[in-house]
């Protein structure tokens, strides 16, 4: 897959803790042998507490960028130069590109994300949108909802002060303007209007492999309140949430596009590269292939 390497290839990584399953070597050197960009891109696994030596340490090797998954989205903005402003607001950082003086961070999940919905013909603009969890992804994800457009944004966690807290948090972006998230319990869904149905986001790590039994919400009453649902796991490629809204007559869609255009956007802003949607397409199906391989051993 990768093209000859030689004196001038320019390389990429991956930082995280672990890193040994990603898909993402998959992305950019599918991309960087079609578009013929001397690249190479590849993963390094991080230990817990060297996060700083591999940001300082990439950098005095002259890496051109960086993506970064869990643990350290957030870890790593103390190490930046600079940090776009999406990624500020969001308060994770996924991709780095090497500037002058050190790397800028930006969030190419959350555009990642939007991209995939628009590819699938989910709209966002005027909807009202059911976020199930409170962790770092649903907080990203509201922003998001915001910034393109929703009516509103229910957070449903089993904490509902944490809920609370990221309702509060976008709304005070929208400068007190209108109260456009609110928090709700997982169990109080039933307190939503009847005959209202909603695109669901399902931001939690319940059902990704191996739990693949698993949902947030098992009671089929919840479901018949969505027209759509969408899970940001992909592995399994049909969650227990994507079943179930399935079920009641609901789209269900996972996250496998999401990583896809994530990866796209960052290499894009790594190599101003413009990627066409027929090129999407066959990074895809390389994504499917070397997914199916791997499930296969």
């Amino acid at each position: 897959m990768l093209n000859d390497i030689n004196g001038y290839t320019r390389t990429c990584g991956l930082i995280g803790n672990p890193v040994e399953h990603t898909l993402s070597p998959v992305i950019h050197n599918t991309l960087s042998m079609v578009l013929g960009k001397n690249l190479a891109y590849v993963p390094f696994h991080v230990e817990t507490g060297r996060l700083e030596d591999a940001v300082k340490g990439a950098f005095a090797l002259n890496l051109l960028g960086i993506n970064v998954t869990v643990p350290y989205k957030s870890d790593v903005i103390p190490y930046l130069d600079d940090i776009d402003p999406l990624a500020s607001n969001i308060g994770a950082v996924n991709t780095l590109v090497r500037t002058e003086k050190g790397y800028k961070g930006y969030n190419t999940d959350m555009p990642g994300l939007y991209r995939a919905m628009c590819e699938d013909g989910v709209k966002v603009k005027g909807q009202k949108v059911l976020i199930l969890g409170a962790g770092g992804v649903a907080r990203a994800v509201a922003m998001m909802l915001l910034d393109k457009g929703a009516k509103e944004a229910i957070i449903l966690n089993r904490t509902v002060e944490k809920a609370q807290s990221i309702a509060d948090e976008v709304n005070h972006l929208t400068g007190k303007k209108r109260k456009f998230a609110k928090a709700l319990s997982i169990d109080a869904y039933d307190t939503l209007p009847e005959g209202e149905r909603y695109l669901a986001i399902q931001a939690t790590s319940v059902g990704m492999y191996p739990d693949c039994d698993a949902a947030l919400i098992e009671d089929p009453t919840f479901y018949k309140r969505v027209h759509t649902g969408y899970d940001l796991i992909f592995n399994p490629p049909k969650t227990r949430f994507m079943e179930l809204v399935e079920a009641q007559g609901g789209e269900a869609y996972n996250g496998a596009k999401m990583l896809l255009y994530q990866g796209i956007i960052a290499f894009e802003l790594w190599t101003g590269c413009q990627v066409e949607p027929w090129l999407a397409d066959k990074v895809y199906e390389r994504m499917q292939k070397a997914k199916k391989t791997e499930d296969g051993k």
